[in-house]
Formats: structure tokens, C-alpha cells, sequence
């Protein structure tokens, strides 16, 4: 690892974990993921998504960090959003609310790049993302499409190697819906 470029990687789940690890271990970076999600819905399928966090970073090795489970800070977020479309409004203000998170993180801890695994999922706009990272930490973001190059395939195919458990929605209580 000596040498590499260290990275902070916002994780939102275990199997998205999965292929955004090795790729940016493919690129030279060292990578430390932070599991911040207080999106998710409801307490016991925290537990579950983390849970099969923790058991990536055993198989894959990587050292982690576990943010706080902020759920009334999400709700704080996202009030008068309730009735937005699934990848409307009310998701973009949750991505800015983990980004942000990840690069208050990221600089308290003096990581000079950050990113995120949520590109990764083919329900996702990686170009709203990237907006996102980049207006938060401008030149630490690393733009990324980790759903390129056939990410997501390789997501699942390494959760089905590890037998992890996949989640059906995206987290929050508007998605299981």
C-alpha cells in the first residue's frame, strides 16, 4: 500500500462496496470506506446493509469507518420532499446529505480524494452525483461511473461469490414503498 493514493469512499451498501473497491484498487488507490446512511429504513435493515458491509471489508481487506445512524437528520433533510418521485428531488438532497458527510470526513481526516459507490447502481444518475460531489469538494471528488466498464455486473457477481445478502430498494422508506 505504500505509495498509493489514499481515498475516503462513501459506501452505501456491501454489494456496491464490492466492484467500487476493486476498481479503485485497480487505479492505485488506497482506499478506507465509510459506511454513512441514515437514509435507510427501516432500523433493522441498517443493520442487515451493515452487517454485510463489515463482512466486504473482511473478505476484501480494507480498513472502514461507520458514520452515525442520523435518521432524524435525514428526515430533517428531506421534509416537504415526501411526495417527490423516486430519483427526484428528495434523493438528490439525500445524496448531497452523504457526500457532505463523507467529505467533512474526508478533510478532518486529511484524505485528498473522496468519492462515492452510489454511481454504481443502474437506478442512479451518475451525472447528478457527480454534480453533487464536485459542488461539495470541488477538486478532492473524484468523478466517477463506477456502473461503467460493466460495474454493477461485476457488483453482483462478486455479492453471489461472497453470498451476501442484496437489498431490493434503495433504502429509504419512500423507495420500499
Amino acid at each position: 500500500m505504500e505509495g498509493r493514493t489514499k481515498i475516503l469512499l462513501h459506501v452505501c451498501c456491501g454489494v456496491c462496496a464490492t466492484s467500487v473497491v476493486e476498481r479503485l484498487c485497480e487505479e492505485g488507490f488506497e482506499v478506507t470506506a465509510f459506511f454513512y446512511n441514515p437514509n435507510i429504513h427501516p432500523p433493522e435493515e441498517y443493520e442487515r446493509r451493515l452487517k454485510t458491509f463489515l463482512k466486504v471489508a473482511e473478505i476484501m481487506n480494507f480498513p472502514y469507518l461507520i458514520g452515525e445512524y442520523e435518521v432524524e437528520k435525514w428526515w430533517e433533510r428531506i421534509k416537504g420532499l415526501e411526495k417527490e418521485p423516486e430519483g427526484g428531488k428528495r434523493c438528490e438532497v439525500c445524496f448531497q446529505l452523504r457526500i457532505e458527510e463523507t467529505y467533512r470526513i474526508a478533510k478532518e481526516m486529511d484524505f485528498p480524494f473522496f468519492t462515492t459507490t452510489l454511481t454504481v447502481s443502474p437506478h442512479k444518475k451518475a451525472e447528478v452525483i457527480n454534480r453533487i460531489g464536485k459542488e461539495i469538494g470541488e477538486e478532492r471528488f473524484l468523478i466517477r461511473d463506477f456502473k461503467k466498464k460493466e460495474g454493477f455486473k461485476r457488483a453482483i457477481q462478486l455479492s453471489k461469490e461472497f453470498s451476501l445478502y442484496r437489498q431490493n430498494y434503495c433504502g429509504c422508506i419512500f423507495s420500499k414503498r
